[in-house]
């Protein structure tokens, strides 16, 4: 009857989903309600409305260890799981490209609240090690028999990065990235898709420390050599039957105004190898494609005040002041660099990270998870500040409304460890041409990153020919 008011258990015995669903549904104005004192009361012609549109009732009122589980939506779309789903940026691209997103899975607390906070509908499971693969199936509302169109996930990715030890699948995460590579065989999704730094192409599987590495020492083995962590992931997917495809992707070659450069690996169950992401821009127009965006390009409309920033030291800010936008600490003069730099001056490499301002004409370096660090700032192009949590969304393509969960470190965290929603949005699209059978544009020579040979074809060339013996077929 209309206008009946119902109480949160009501609620969650009409549509089958736990109280705490409710609750964040209500929280995030889901579905209209008032809040009386600590308790939610809502209309019964609102939850009926928000059965009728979202279909819900296929699964079981389970409330426990902070998870929840979703419910049915008719599965209009092609179906994704998301695990390590951070601020959920990939998500957001293959939703864009039309798959609808069940089951979210993330450890870290912040995430945690921000999927909550903006997708309060969907399955939410903690780390993926405590959850068979029956369970997932279960949290996520599908049977045995349901297919999974697409597996999607950014394992923790320090194992296999060149700025950490690299002690690849040896490494706790490492570990979590094998748990995730046993999921995927064990749910049988059509196409899984995994993400990662570009060290990933040279890690080892497993790690023989330097000082082991010697004149005495015995030779290497084929999984302490470079390569052997991808060569053992290719062969897990090519042992059961899925055709695997690599690259590394400048994400800038997909509409997102920052040049940051990720490996996506596509694995497809018919066993076919699906073709590289389709670029939508190139640097400065080639194939006929529009040129980079630009970070003034992302930030152009975007409100300047109530921007939300950590600040430089004031000692910085000094040499701040007489930088110009694109500049950055070699612009100085000599004396001063060697003022400002300290130590770090006499050290090797580039030191391109250091006061370091961005030109509005390009896209933006790779977000960091500090912009204020002093080997990684990133600096506005003329205000004398870090860019803010606000300009990092953008250069992100999160959407406006997009709300970050926690303390502002833990918002630039999030955000920096995001995959850009233009580059998700490429695979998705990949994926959904491939399974409507739409023909899938190729470029040949296109540059998809600045390094050579970093696509599943010539990376397997250069691999066989320094692991000799050990080969696989992709």
């Amino acid at each position: 009857m209309k206008g009946t008011k119902i109480t949160i258990q009501d609620a969650a015995s009409e549509l089958n989903l736990t109280p705490q669903q409710v609750r964040n549904l209500c929280r995030h104005e889901k579905i209209y309600s008032q809040k009386v004192g600590k308790t939610w009361i809502l209309e019964e012609e609102q939850v009926a409305f928000y059965k009728a549109n979202n279909k819900c009732g296929l699964t079981k009122d389970k409330e426990a260890s902070g998870d929840h589980d979703t419910f049915g939506l008719g599965f209009e779309r092609p179906i994704a799981l998301s695990f390590f789903t951070g601020a959920m940026g990939l998500d957001l691209g293959i939703e864009k490209a039309g798959f609808k997103t069940l089951l979210a899975c993330e450890t870290d607390n912040a995430c945690r609240k921000t999927i909550v906070r903006n997708r309060p509908e969907i399955a939410l499971i903690s780390d993926i090690r405590n959850y068979t693969a029956s369970d997932i199936r279960e949290k996520a509302g599908l049977s045995a028999s349901d297919e999974i169109d697409l597996i999607v996930g950014g394992p923790p990715c320090q194992a296999f990065s060149t700025a950490g030890k690299r002690k690849g699948f040896e490494d706790d995460r490492g570990n979590v990235f094998l748990t995730f590579l046993d999921r995927i065989i064990e749910l049988k999704p059509k196409y899984a898709v995994i993400e990662n730094v570009r060290g990933i192409l040279s890690a080892a599987l497993k790690h023989r420390p330097h000082e082991k590495r010697g004149v005495g020492d015995p030779p290497l083995e084929v999984e302490e050599m470079n390569g052997g962590a991808l060569m053992h992931i290719v062969k897990v997917l090519n042992n059961e039957g899925y055709g695997v495809s690599f690259n590394l992707y400048n994400a800038a070659n997909f509409g997102t105004p920052q040049k940051r450069e990720r490996v996506i690996i596509v694995a497809s169950r018919d066993g076919g190898r699906l073709p590289y992401l389709t670029p939508s821009n190139s640097e400065k127009g080639e194939f006929g494609l529009p040129a980079w965006n630009t970070f003034e390009d992302a930030v152009r409309d975007l409100p300047m005040q109530n921007m939300h920033y950590v600040k430089f030291p004031e000692k910085r800010l000094r040499y701040y002041r007489m930088l110009t936008p694109g500049q950055y600490w070699k612009h100085l003069p000599e004396d001063i660099q060697k003022e400002a730099l300290g130590k770090s001056y006499y050290s090797g490499g580039g030191k391109t990270g250091f006061l370091r301002r961005l030109a509005w004409d390009q896209p933006a370096p790779t977000l960091v998870t500090h912009p204020a660090m002093p080997a990684t700032d990133l600096a506005h192009p003329e205000e004398d500040r870090p860019l803010s949590i606000e300009e990092y969304k953008r250069v992100q393509q999160f959407p406006d409304g997009w709300k970050i969960e926690g303390s502002l470190i833990e918002q630039y965290r999030q955000i920096g460890n995001a995959v850009p929603v233009g580059l998700g949005k490429a695979v998705g699209d990949l994926i959904m041409n491939h399974i409507r059978g739409v023909k899938i544009a190729g470029f040949p020579d296109f540059k998809y990153s600045r390094y050579r040979n970093t696509d599943d074809k010539a990376w397997l060339a250069d691999i066989s020919r320094e692991l000799g013996q050990f080969k696989i077929a992709i």
